[in-house]
């Protein structure tokens, strides 16, 4: 199985490290975001990749280089003339992952010792098209789902705004933990094209096809501000 991890991003949270740097390269307990990715999925067995990068990416790739890869097959989908944000990032990255039968998608600023190898398995025993990692954490947006853990809506408790489908019902409201196991026919079903986030279109096809949710209680930073760092050093030595 391969593995997308989004490093392209900007990282303005993460400032002001990321006025120089990519935010792949930001270090907990002096170890990159992007090494310990990298070992975290080979540990499941998992050691081909694909990285989109843009914001720094040139060096992304030196690190890279320098450390010989960490022994993984690796891809670049470069996006250098442009961000595509993640659904734009996915569709830009399809040549490499178009003939996988599943896919692995994770962002790259994200630490967890979620059991992937459980995860992979629930999305085929579920048979759904994505399966997105969740957990009842705080966030100002989160995913709702029903009683089987389909995907049926979005809010923002920020703004209140929501984007619900299939009528009104009582929803269990989740946040997202940045992986997904994606099935390679979701290619065919994409309508935007450009610029886009993915969670726009999983909005769209949650209509038609199943995404569920796999609901986890294992360790999990969103390494987006420079306090999260602190926050992960406690957790991921």
């Amino acid at each position: 199985m391969k593995a997308l991890l989004f490093a392209a991003g900007m990282g303005t949270r993460l400032k002001p490290f990321t006025d120089n740097h990519p935010k792949a390269l930001a270090q907990v307990n002096g170890v990159a975001l992007l090494e310990r990715n990298i070992k975290y999925l080979q540990s499941y067995g998992i050691n081909d990749f694909v990285i989109n990068i843009h914001h720094f990416g040139g060096q992304i790739l030196a690190f890279l280089a320098e450390n010989d890869k960490f022994g993984a097959n690796i891809e670049i989908s470069n996006e250098s003339e442009e961000l595509l944000e993640t659904g734009g990032g996915l569709l830009f990255a399809k040549r490499f992952l178009e003939n996988e039968k599943t896919f692995l998608i994770m962002n790259v600023d994200i630490l967890t010792d979620l059991n992937i190898s459980n995860f992979i398995k629930i999305h085929e025993l579920k048979g759904g098209m994505v399966t997105l990692a969740v957990s009842d954490r705080d966030s100002s947006r989160k995913l709702m789902f029903n009683d089987k853990m389909y995907l049926k809506g979005w809010k923002n408790l920020t703004t209140n705004k929501k984007t619900i489908v299939g009528g009104i019902f009582k929803l269990r409201e989740l946040a997202f933990s940045g992986v997904h196991c994606v099935n390679s026919e979701i290619f065919g079903k994409i309508t935007r094209t450009g610029k886009f986030s993915i969670m726009d279109e999983y909005m769209d096809l949650m209509k038609e096809d199943i995404i569920i949710g796999y609901q986890h209680t294992s360790n999990l930073i969103d390494v987006g501000k420079p306090e999260s760092i602190a926050e992960a050093e406690k957790l991921f030595k």
